[in-house]
């Protein structure tokens, strides 16, 4: 970063602490997202992992329930067991196996040995749901256990609900197991559903046939947390749907015995709720640190340095204005403004001294420039009241030229007249001047038949040094007309052609001859910085244009 693209310290400051955050803002913004997305993972695989956990006790149950009713049957269909024993003994057994409720053997010879621990089960009705469940099909072999042809169900019996488990072999020989049915209580089952001490963010159950439920574990007895549509899962997948209380929830479900038996599990927000919790403080913590890091630093920036600063540059400006300024100086100001507060205030003490010899030498000048100019005045008068005087001894030509010097004398004189008129120099006003020339040329120049008169109409002014050379000529151009040609009358006139030009011109009232100017005339017009506009002709002696000031 170029901190010279700025133009203040403030500016500079604030850009290089800026540089310093934004990538730690970046790097802090993709830590916390990072960490959100493994949280994330990290839940989703809990999940899933859950879901599967009480897929496999499912199995492991009900795979260890097959593997005894399959054990007692191939025990209890041996011919050197009477069927009296063979009932006697299943009963021993379901007695001390708590949950066990009613079994069902059939043999290929169509042996049978049956019995209930519940009076309402008889033979005939545990023949009859042993049919029906083994011509429905069976679940799929799970890891390659092969226990035959099982199926896994649950069957009402005057309105009490058992877990069936079902072995069917259509092809055995005789004297081989064909058929056997052991009823439990569902209790055994939902022991394996236990969700532990404390876990409150998970409902489960096991689905079977027509959406019943055959064990579940959760909060909810009501089971209000279950999906409005049923949804055999296909894999291991995860899915958000509305419940049967209205809410949405995330779901997550896992085939155990096809095509029947399947877990489904309902979880709570709260670990992702969580999560993005974490997320949000692990972002905006950071960004809110940096953000006040920034606003102090501002402030110290402000406080220890910016104000100081402008401190010294409201003194500079404030002394451009009254030049009394100095800048302030107090006991918390770091030390290097310090020092440069104490050298501009040094600084405007020299300058004061200075500028008050400054001004003490200009004022001598202009008394001096006043005083010059004064009796440059004076000995302008002298000369020209001395040629007045010599005037009077000569006649003719010789008495002409003295006028015309007496004259250009008086423009000398008139000029430092009007610039020194309130004791300073400054510039002339047009319209007095030249009137004052040509009266001064109506008296010391024309003969009793010649007129010389004006008509000025203008207020610009000129500098001493253009209006003395625009006297001379306009007497040198009346003073050759006026010598030229007897009985003419000449009038000079000046009038403005915009807000910086004026033009002057001089007319007489008759044609006359002219003849070629003095080589001098062309030095006055440089002089005037004046542009000719029209030549000498017929009547017009000549027309210049002059730009002013104002």
């Amino acid at each position: 970063m170029r901190l010279a693209r700025f133009s203040t310290v403030r500016g500079r400051l604030l850009a290089l602490l800026i540089a310093i955050a934004v990538p730690v803002g970046c790097a802090t913004a993709f830590a916390a997202y990072a960490t959100y997305q493994a949280a994330t993972a990290t839940i989703e695989a809990a999940q899933v992992r859950a879901v599967e956990d009480f897929a496999v006790r499912t199995r492991v149950w009900f795979r260890g329930a097959s593997r005894a009713l399959l054990a007692f049957g191939t025990v209890a269909n041996d011919p050197r067991v009477a069927p009296e024993a063979c009932e006697e003994a299943g009963l021993e057994a379901m007695r001390r196996a708590s949950g066990f409720r009613a079994f069902f053997l059939r043999s290929a010879n169509g042996r049978i040995c049956a019995g209930s621990l519940d009076a309402h089960l008889s033979k005939e009705t545990l023949d009859n749901v042993a049919r029906q469940l083994a011509g429905l099909p069976s679940v799929a072999n799970w890891n390659g256990a092969d226990l035959g042809r099982i199926r896994y169900d649950q069957v009402t019996l005057e309105g009490q609900r058992y877990l069936a488990i079902v072995m069917a072999d259509a092809q055995a020989a005789n004297g081989q197991l064909q058929q056997a049915l052991l009823l439990t209580t569902p209790e055994l089952l939902e022991n394996a559903f236990d969700l532990g001490d404390g876990r409150s963010d998970m409902d489960i159950a096991l689905i079977g046939r027509g959406s019943s439920v055959v064990a579940s574990r959760g909060d909810d007895p009501v089971l209000t947390w279950l999906p409005q549509q049923d949804r055999v899962p296909a894999g291991r997948e995860r899915w958000t749907a509305p419940s049967r209380g209205g809410q949405d929830r995330l779901y997550a479900a896992r085939m155990v015995a096809e095509p029947d038996f399947y877990v489904i599990a309902s979880f709570d927000d709260g670990p992702a709720q969580a999560a993005r919790m974490q997320f949000f403080v692990l972002l905006l913590a950071p960004l809110i640190t940096l953000a006040l890091l920034c606003i102090v630093y501002l402030r110290a920036i402000d406080k220890h340095c910016a104000r100081w600063l402008r401190g010294i540059e409201a003194a500079a400006r404030a002394r451009a204005s009254s030049g009394r300024t100095r800048a302030a100086i107090a006991d918390d100001m770091p030390s290097d403004i310090r020092s440069v507060a104490e050298a501009f205030n040094a600084m405007v003490d020299e300058q004061e001294v200075r500028q008050r010899r400054l001004q003490t030498a200009l004022d001598d000048n202009r008394f001096l420039v006043r005083e010059l100019h004064h009796r440059v005045k004076n000995s302008l008068q002298v000369v020209q009241s001395y040629i007045g005087l010599s005037k009077r001894d000569y006649r003719n030509e010789a008495r002409l030229a003295l006028a015309d010097a007496e004259c250009r004398v008086h423009v000398l004189s008139a000029a430092y007249r009007f610039t020194l008129a309130d004791g300073e120099m400054q510039p002339v006003r047009v319209d007095l001047f030249l009137d004052d020339v040509v009266t001064m040329i109506s008296n010391l120049i024309r003969s009793r038949d010649q007129w010389v008169a004006s008509r000025i109409d203008t207020a610009a002014t000129l500098s001493v040094d253009r209006i003395i050379p625009l006297g001379f000529l306009v007497a040198d151009v009346a003073s050759r007309a006026l010598r030229a040609t007897p009985g003419v009358r000449i009038t000079v006139s000046v009038v403005d052609i915009d807000d910086t030009t004026i033009e002057v011109g001089l007319d007489a009232d008759r044609e006359i001859s002219h003849g070629a100017p003095p080589r001098i005339f062309a030095g006055l017009l440089a002089q005037i910085e004046a542009v000719q506009t029209a030549e000498p002709q017929g009547r017009s002696l000549g027309r210049w244009r002059v730009r002013h000031a104002s």
